[in-house]
């Protein structure tokens, strides 16, 4: 049975979905939010049809989109003519987007521990810790190009 025959089966889906990304750690708002915006068919959401969508008030969204969006996992656009925001993932590559978009945290979180080092140098038990959570995440964002490439490779086999 599809969502069309059975208008709550996305809804159904989508909780499904939120109770797992809340067990990662994503407050429950916007991991129902998310899961919605993966799972419905629309490709892009004011606030007031997401509320309606998942059968909420506009006030429960505010605050899930301005996480969702913070956390680089929805993306917040203006159309023109529209005064309200639209939200929504990039259906090209929804994981690749995401994950892209997470790079430049990343990045500032070397830049950070780059000035902390500096600042409490390297040779205390609190600057090696330091040095090893920056070499941590150089490696991670290396990995992670890494990783986005061969993701983009794989999915352009998915495709054929």
């Amino acid at each position: 049975m599809t969502a069309a025959e059975d208008p709550d089966a996305l809804l159904r889906a989508v909780e499904r979905i939120a109770i797992t990304l809340t067990e990662t750690g994503i407050p429950r708002m916007p991991a129902r939010v998310f899961a919605y915006i993966l799972a419905d068919d629309a490709d892009r959401y004011t606030a007031a049809e997401l509320a309606e969508g998942l059968r909420v008030s506009p006030a429960a969204i505010s605050g899930a989109v301005r996480y969702l969006v913070t956390a680089r996992m929805v993306f917040k656009e203006r159309e023109p003519g529209r005064r309200a925001d639209v939200y929504r993932v990039y259906d090209d590559d929804v994981w690749g987007r995401i994950v892209s978009a997470r790079l430049p945290i990343l990045e500032q979180w070397e830049e950070t521990l780059d000035s902390a080092i500096e600042e409490i140098g390297r040779q205390s038990r609190g600057g090696r810790r330091l040095v090893e959570t920056k070499e941590f995440y150089a490696f991670m964002r290396a990995d992670t190009q890494d990783m986005l490439e061969r993701w983009r490779k794989h999915r352009s086999t998915l495709e054929q």
